[in-house]
């Protein structure tokens, strides 16, 4: 049986470049289904967290243009990470996996058929990790290596450069709703689980 995806996207003042990425989310999308990877009822979830702009309208005008775009709205700007939670925990009963991404195109899209492929060969957790950062400014650059290299050097056992570009199955999720703590430091419970993972 094909998995039911769903791609988790958080969304703050994205009016701008939502309407080009979301077509190129949509394109991926149609490409996994028509390859038989996922399943056709498979859906691009974006989180509007909080926007003061256009883009909850915009995701309204996307979903009534096209079935696969599907959206929550939290009521006040709660921080990415919470974004992306609130959207995984949206997913968690009627997908089979999730693959969260930042709204900006920024990390390669097209990789997510290497995540669905690495999810059929019995991965229930898959991190995509940027090879380089070079169209980020030096000040991201800079403040994103400090905070890997000082997490690692404090005994915190991540992942470098991975970011929010991850594919999780059902079946954690299931259990992460269930881990009291993940509100606090909620990426870092990917890598401490017993479930087969991969970068």
């Amino acid at each position: 049986m094909k998995p039911r995806l769903y791609m988790i996207i958080p969304c703050y003042n994205e009016e701008k470049v939502l309407p080009i990425t979301s077509e190129m989310f949509l394109e991926e999308l149609n490409l996994l289904i028509a390859k038989d990877k996922i399943s056709e009822n498979s859906r691009i979830l974006f989180v509007n967290d909080g926007s003061k702009d256009k883009t909850w309208d915009l995701i309204k005008k996307l979903s009534e243009k096209d079935e696969h775009f599907v959206g929550i709205c939290q009521s006040r700007n709660r921080g990415h990470q919470n974004a992306v939670l609130a959207g995984m925990m949206e997913a968690k009963d009627v997908a089979d996996i999730t693959i969260s991404i930042d709204c900006d195109g920024q990390d390669d899209i097209a990789a997510m058929e290497a995540l669905v492929d690495r999810y059929h060969e019995g991965c229930e957790i898959v991190y995509g990790v940027r090879s380089n950062r070079d169209t980020d400014t030096f000040f991201k650059r800079f403040t994103a290596q400090t905070f890997y290299k000082l997490l690692n050097k404090l005994g915190g056992e991540i992942v470098y450069n991975h970011a929010d570009y991850r594919l999780v199955s059902a079946r954690v999720l299931k259990e992460f709703a269930n881990f009291w703590v993940y509100k606090f430091y909620f990426f870092r419970f990917f890598v401490y689980n017993h479930h087969r993972n991969i970068t």
